[in-house]
């Protein structure tokens, strides 16, 4: 009861309590809303393929592909956005769009990307459709190894559930069986 007449109190005092002059209750939330994103974790499967989902939207507006580069690493997993950044400092000094792209191997996805993009420097077909087959196919490929992730984690836990049930299973199903029917056995041959 006391804990409850404590949280009660807590809030009653931040709707009642004065602020410092200068600082409005608004204020203080937006600050917060206004704080800038940071770049998904690596542990979020989908990072790459919304990377390449975003970099094929700038590419269709119209951006160049260094600026759409820029636009895409401030939003990308660190590795993908450390190459973005190179391959578009390349673009910015003149470097041919085949050899600007060239990974480091630091980023599987990238070495993809780059064959797309001498492809498209060489033929002049569009980026931006193979970046979004690009961002489809790794998708596809990250479900797949999630499915399988996941597939195997049924697998290692049926083992400690059939350590668990089995022996509850044989006590309480198998053993009252064998002895009933041991019982009629025994005692007719008693008889």
């Amino acid at each position: 009861m006391s804990a409850t007449w404590a949280v009660f109190l807590g809030a009653a005092s931040l709707v009642v309590a004065p602020m410092p002059r200068g600082t409005s209750r608004v204020s203080s939330t937006r600050s917060i809303a206004s704080e800038p994103d940071t770049p998904p974790s690596e542990t979020d499967p989908h990072a790459v393929p919304a990377a390449f989902d975003l970099f094929a939207a700038c590419l269709r507006a119209g951006m160049p592909a260094g600026s759409a580069a820029r636009v895409v690493a401030e939003s990308a997993p660190p590795d993908l956005a450390a190459e973005l950044r190179r391959g578009a400092d390349r673009l910015a000094l003149g470097a041919d769009p085949a050899e600007a792209w060239e990974g480091s191997g630091a980023v599987d996805a990238l070495d993809d990307f780059a064959r797309a993009a001498r492809r498209s420097a060489k033929s002049g077909a569009p980026l931006s459709d193979t970046v979004a087959e690009l961002a489809v196919r790794h998708r596809a490929e990250t479900e797949d190894r999630v499915a399988a992730e996941i597939d195997r984690a049924g697998v290692l836990v049926s083992g400690p559930l059939g350590l668990c049930f089995l022996p509850a299973f044989v006590c309480l199903g198998i053993v009252p069986v064998v002895v009933g029917l041991a019982r009629d056995v025994l005692g007719a041959g008693l008889m």
